[in-house]
């Protein structure tokens, strides 16, 4: 029953590397072989993929910059007219803010 071997030398390891992958399966050495592809590169989450993502975003921005600085202190600085008794600058601020809220709702209601 015994073949004289002894039974260590039917499991020694190969001399060189390049036996050693030559009896490896394909999923060992994964990219690395040709049978299998390299998986796709991974697209960034914050730029939007969709028509309607990118008009979301830019809404958002353009919506946004209208609360900044430059437009609210050279456009929207004004006291007079007043509107329910509030100076248009916390009126104009306050339709702004709504816009952007309303962006916001719309692009969770897209599911974007």
């Amino acid at each position: 029953m015994s073949s004289g071997r002894p039974r260590e030398a039917a499991f020694r390891a190969p001399a060189r590397l390049s036996q050693a992958r030559a009896r490896l399966p394909v999923a060992v050495l994964p990219g690395i072989l040709p049978a299998m592809p390299k998986p796709a590169p991974s697209r960034s989450r914050f730029w939007p993929r969709t028509r309607d993502g990118r008009i979301a975003v830019v809404a958002f921005v353009a919506l946004f910059m209208l609360t900044m600085p430059p437009v609210t202190h050279t456009v929207l600085n004004r006291i007079e007219p007043t509107f329910l008794g509030l100076p248009f600058l916390y009126m104009s601020l306050l339709v702004v803010y709504v816009a952007l809220i309303g962006v916001l709702i719309w692009a969770y209601r897209r599911g974007l």
